[in-house]
């Protein structure tokens, strides 16, 4: 397994991105739009997957603002099978809060489980 990103959800991404970028150093590395699921992605980092680990940052259309705490998303972690990985975090006692399957839009597989403090990973 490895570490792929970390999601925050941002109000401004333009403001977001100058700050990761300018202020932090950090590369912009690649966007995506998806309106059909009203959403904004960027995705910047010190460098790219697989050898950095990236940060999203989400923009939900007509969301400008999250109370702090509110905004964290989600970490992400590749393995290489979602699917028996699911059944695994199960064995383990784990919760898996979205079963495995392509994300909304797109055909990466992906999965969600929840720690025990109700963070999804």
């Amino acid at each position: 397994m490895r570490l792929l990103h970390t999601m925050l959800r941002v109000g401004d991404l333009q403001r977001s991105i100058d700050f990761y970028t300018k202020v932090l150093g950090m590369k912009l590395l690649r966007t995506t739009d998806r309106p059909e699921q009203k959403y904004t992605l960027a995705f910047v980092g010190y460098g790219t997957n697989p050898d950095h680990a990236e940060l999203e940052l989400t923009y939900n259309y007509g969301v400008n603002k999250y109370d702090l705490g509110t905004a964290y998303g989600h970490i992400a972690i590749a393995v290489p099978n979602v699917y028996k990985s699911c059944d695994d975090v199960r064995a383990a006692g784990g919760n898996v809060t979205r079963d495995a399957g392509p994300v909304k839009g797109g055909t990466t597989v992906i999965a969600f489980v929840q720690d025990p403090y109700g963070y999804k990973i």
